[in-house]
């Protein structure tokens, strides 16, 4: 018998409300026992990482859904600070994003992004989407703990 995954520790970046509520409902909706944290902009994305200041006791993310059109540092910054942090760099970044740009995808995966989805603008594709990333992250790939 195969036993559950263990719920993960995923860290949204993301600046626009209506995206967090989806993907906050999305995850409800697919009934994913994994917590999610949310933060608005680039630099809180890398205090929460780094466990400065007021993120100081937040537990270290699993995974990291990272938005590119960010305020104060964009999303593009983040992945390549993550990747360039000996200590982040094994935290798997995937990419969600509007941008169907092919230069944003290049760019994310040269810079090291564990993958890149575009976020779907229909709600029912989106929680498939979701549910898809999660599905993969949580019960297909080992990540380290």
């Amino acid at each position: 018998m195969t036993e559950a995954p263990q719920p993960i520790e995923v860290l949204l970046v993301e600046d626009d409300p209506g995206d967090v509520l989806l993907t906050v409902e999305a995850f409800e909706h697919n009934k994913v026992r994994n917590t999610l944290h949310v933060v608005n902009d680039g630099e809180q994305a890398m205090a929460f990482l780094r466990q400065e200041g007021e993120y100081a006791d937040v537990p270290r993310p699993d995974l990291v859904l990272l938005d590119l059109n960010l305020p104060r540092k964009d999303g593009r910054e983040v992945l390549g600070e993550i990747k360039a942090d000996t200590d982040l760099r094994a935290i798997p970044v995937v990419i969600l994003t509007t941008s169907e740009a092919e230069e944003d995808i290049l760019r994310s995966y040269h810079l090291h992004a564990n993958a890149y989805v575009t976020k779907p603008v229909d709600f029912d594709q989106f929680i498939s989407v979701v549910r898809r990333i999660d599905d993969f992250f949580v019960t297909v790939v080992k990540l380290p703990r």
